[in-house]
């Protein structure tokens, strides 16, 4: 029974106790009566109210949706063309299309997976998630397992499609950070105790993906993991003294392979004879396609860059297709919607650490760490701000274990929103 049944009923009860023949009681009773139905028409003209309160952010999930709509539409555009090529001959021109469309598909099945599974579930199986992915960037290295493309051995094949260790583990590091973080949190100012044993596990991790190679991913995964442990409150020395020896290794390893020290100078200057036909090939022909872009763009589908001019012009530099096509306006329109997904993991991560739940509200915030990063990256090789690597724009560029990924993640990001509004109505998950 509502509360205003109870009420009105009770209301009504004391009429009872009026005699219903004299005058005053049945004057009593009317005035009882008027009373019980106000109260009850003021509390159903609250209901409505709250019954209208979102169970999730629906601003998150249309912008994720906005940005998988221009991904299709991109993909598509950026990669028509590419049966032109004698690679690519026995293609149709719908065939990435179709693969992405797919891919989406999949997505959202497993997204919709994900956002059924309570946080307290992740919290439960991090630790064996994150091993589950550490034994899968083994295998992928193991010969005639893994799958080798363009010298880089970054993929398990499925049949019809191929799996990305690298991308389970940025969501197996973000849900094993918080978990570790919350399990240490009496040690996380100790260097032995709290430090190290997450410091010896992206160091793991770190020389795995180094034997792929993928840097791009690394760098990813270790900005997820130091973020979460800095927002989890470790030592600020610990912290100091762990992104200075990232800085360092990351050093070394640039200065230590000749093939990696000139690509950082290729960066440099692009422009120079001796790596714009070269190392720098892909950049200048970046650069290329967002000085034809101008402010509005020469037209959706009117790429001259794409037309197997800019390699991989689907995947990694498809912010370069959507520069030319669209413009600047175009290229900040993404910017602002993965701005909004940052923002809002963030917010989410900050709401539930307000209603003590730490391990939910670094799960989110690790989210935001993740897409922010990956983005910053992507986006910085594409308009030359940053060397050149194999990262993926979010959403957008076409990849089946990105977009998978991507997705799960961001649907873990809306149960925990989901799980802080049902606590702060009062509710338990």
């Amino acid at each position: 029974m509502s509360w205003s049944e109870r009420f009105g009923s009770k209301l009504t009860g004391q009429q009872h106790a009026v005699p219903s023949n004299s005058l005053a009681g049945r004057t009593d009773a009317a005035r009882m009566r008027r009373g019980a139905a106000c109260i009850a028409s003021a509390v159903n003209g609250v209901r409505p109210a709250r019954s209208r309160m979102l169970d999730y952010d629906y601003s998150l999930l249309w912008v994720t949706i906005a940005l998988l709509g221009l991904g299709i539409v991109m993909v598509y555009s950026a990669s028509i063309a590419m049966p032109d090529s004698p690679k690519y001959a026995s293609y149709r021109d719908y065939h990435f299309l179709v693969r992405h469309l797919v891919s989406i598909a999949t997505a959202l099945v497993g997204a919709i997976i994900a956002f059924k599974i309570p946080i307290k579930t992740w919290d439960k199986y991090a630790p064996k998630l994150f091993l589950v992915a550490l034994a899968m960037l083994i295998i992928v290295l193991i010969p005639h397992v893994g799958k080798g493309v363009n010298g880089a051995r970054r993929w398990i094949p499925l049949g019809i499609t191929n799996m990305q260790p690298s991308e389970i583990m940025k969501l197996a590091v973000t849900i094993y950070a918080a978990n570790y973080t919350v399990r240490k949190q009496e040690f996380m100012y100790s260097f032995g105790k709290g430090f190290l044993p997450m410091g010896v596990a992206v160091g793991v991790v770190g020389a795995l993906l180094l034997l792929e190679p993928d840097m791009g991913a690394f760098i990813v995964i270790a900005a997820i993991a130091m973020g979460v442990l800095f927002l989890g409150g470790v030592n600020g020395k610990l912290f100091g003294g762990l992104v200075a020896t990232a800085i360092g290794t990351f050093t070394l390893l640039v200065w230590a392979l000749p093939w990696r020290r000139e690509r950082i100078f290729a960066y440099l200057d692009p422009w120079d004879d001796r790596y714009a036909q070269g190392k720098a090939y892909q950049l200048t022909h970046s650069l290329i396609a967002f000085g034809r872009g101008e402010w509005f763009g020469v037209g959706l589908g009117g790429s001259v860059e794409k037309l197997n001019y800019l390699p991989e012009a689907h995947t990694d530099f498809i912010l370069a297709v959507i520069g030319e096509e669209l413009g600047f306006v175009g290229v900040i329109c993404v910017i602002l919607l993965f701005y909004w997904i940052v923002r809002r993991s963030f917010e989410i991560g900050r709401q539930a650490l307000a209603l003590d739940h730490t391990f939910p509200g670094l799960v989110a915030k690790g989210v935001g760490i993740w897409f922010g990063a990956q983005t910053f990256i992507n986006m910085g090789v594409n308009l030359g701000l940053l060397p050149t690597k194999g990262l993926t724009l979010p959403l957008v560029s076409y990849g089946g274990s990105g977009i998978l990924l991507n997705c799960i993640a961001l649907a873990v990001l809306l149960r925990v929103d989901y799980e802080n509004r049902v606590l702060m109505r009062g509710g338990k998950v």
